[in-house]
């Protein structure tokens, strides 16, 4: 009894990060360059259950066979399909036309990775992020605008191992390759590739198993009531 407690707790903590990563997918519809995410689940290992209740005395070993005490988070897939093209008209919005993310100095030094092309100029007529970022150049230099527009732009064979860094930025631990001659569109910006539509739909099935586990939680609450309250009179 006080099992099925332990599998209801850890399936609500599952469905719980599987919300909240929806909300996130869904917080960033009109973010450009965003690229949703999806979680995967997967069974817990088996682990053999048995009692002692066999012979004639009932107390001896009695194996029950296998179980599964519920699903656990087995990892994370970014979704790295390029979004649908916004023209936006203005001179300091870009577009990737092919694979790859443009290359970005934070403030700490690190180079981190976009497909956001919202950039703006500072003092020094330099390119940089809405966070205030230098955007870089092929030379790994800030971009200055005016000059031949030499976007440093980065391909990953494999964009799955990029660790997301939060405001549609991404880091790596592997050095990607420099796209020679990739195509920027001005006057653009890319769309989220997360969908509305797609969702609503996981909301909907999440919520759903909410609901589901939420009565199985009710059942095993009276359950165990009966057991201590009308039972123990025994």
């Amino acid at each position: 009894m006080i099992r099925a407690f332990d599998t209801l707790s850890r399936n609500f903590e599952l469905l719980q990060k599987r919300q909240e990563n929806i909300s996130s997918n869904m917080a960033n519809v009109q973010t450009p360059g965003f690229q949703s995410k999806q979680l995967f689940q997967q069974t817990l290992q088996e682990v053999a259950v048995h009692n002692y209740q066999a012979g004639p005395e009932l107390n001896r070993r009695n194996d029950l066979g296998n179980l599964v005490m519920g699903n656990e988070i087995s990892g994370a897939s970014t979704n790295s399909e390029r979004g649908p093209l916004e023209e936006t008209s203005r001179p300091t919005d870009f577009a990737l036309g092919s694979d790859g993310y443009f290359a970005i100095q934070l403030p700490n030094g690190q180079t981190a990775y976009t497909r956001n092309g919202n950039f703006a100029l500072n003092d020094q007529n330099q390119y940089v992020t809405q966070e205030g970022y230098a955007v870089l150049n092929e030379n790994n230099q800030p971009a200055v605008a005016g000059e031949v527009l030499n976007f440093q732009v980065v391909f990953f064979a494999n964009p799955q191992n990029l660790v997301s860094e939060g405001d549609t930025y991404y880091s790596s631990d592997v050095a990607g390759e420099i796209v020679e001659n990739p195509r920027i569109y001005t006057g653009y910006l890319e769309q989220s590739n997360a969908t509305v539509a797609d969702e609503m739909v996981a909301m909907m099935q999440t919520t759903r198993e909410f609901e589901a586990n939420q009565k199985v939680l009710s059942t095993t609450n009276e359950t165990l009531r009966k057991a201590v309250n009308e039972l123990g009179r025994f």
